[in-house]
């Protein structure tokens, strides 16, 4: 395919791609023939974000990590979105994840997907398969851990996203009503992480 003269045509080839992607990478560009260069073009123009690890994005940042969790659902069937990438779906965190989270079974094969930003951790038997509701996100299913689930297993790798964002998830959901105890308590057992979170759990209703 020959080069994109225009450089309306390409931005807007660009831009096009974002909006299927979610993300592009300088290499996704040699496909279509449109020079690298256009994407720092673009984020010097205001049009586009740029993460650190040299990965575009659209500026409505909200709708490219909707976008970005759709498309890696797609291409990662058996996932299931968990910790800060499920904590951003249900409102219970202030982190905005660059990657997203997902969680498969410890004896799957490891994805492929070097387009696309993804951060797998490896769960199994029931801690893998409870506490999976369904959003919808344009017309897509995602498998996402509820509430509760989720809380529960950012205590179970809090060596990865940090105690203090589990605490705060764990604070602001018990605040607005997203789980009970019972809940907390039921997933806290399966992941083999109550004595953990006994003394944070007794500071809720002291």
């Amino acid at each position: 395919m020959g080069h994109l003269k225009s450089s309306q045509a390409a931005t807007d080839r660009i831009l096009s791609l974002l909006k299927v992607r979610g993300v592009i990478r300088p290499r996704d560009l040699d496909a279509y023939g449109i020079p690298r260069r256009y994407l720092s073009r673009l984020y010097e123009r205001g049009i586009l974000l740029r993460s650190s690890r040299g990965i575009y994005m659209a500026v409505d940042a909200e709708l490219s990590e909707k976008q970005t969790i759709v498309e890696v659902c797609k291409r990662i069937p058996k996932g299931t979105v968990c910790l800060l990438s499920a904590l951003g779906m249900h409102e219970l965190t202030t982190q905005a994840p660059y990657e997203v989270w997902l969680a498969i079974d410890r004896k799957d094969w490891l994805p492929q997907v070097k387009d696309l930003p993804v951060r797998i951790v490896r769960f199994s038997g029931d801690a893998l398969k409870s506490g999976i509701e369904h959003h919808t996100i344009d017309g897509f299913s995602i498998p996402v851990y509820n509430p509760a689930k989720t809380v529960v297993d950012c205590f179970k790798y809090r060596n990865k996203i940090g105690l203090d964002v589990a605490i705060e998830a764990l604070k602001d959901g018990w605040k607005v009503n997203r789980f009970t105890m019972n809940e907390i308590q039921k997933y806290a057992d399966i992941c083999r992480v109550h004595n953990v979170m006994k003394p944070y759990l007794e500071t809720l209703v002291a």
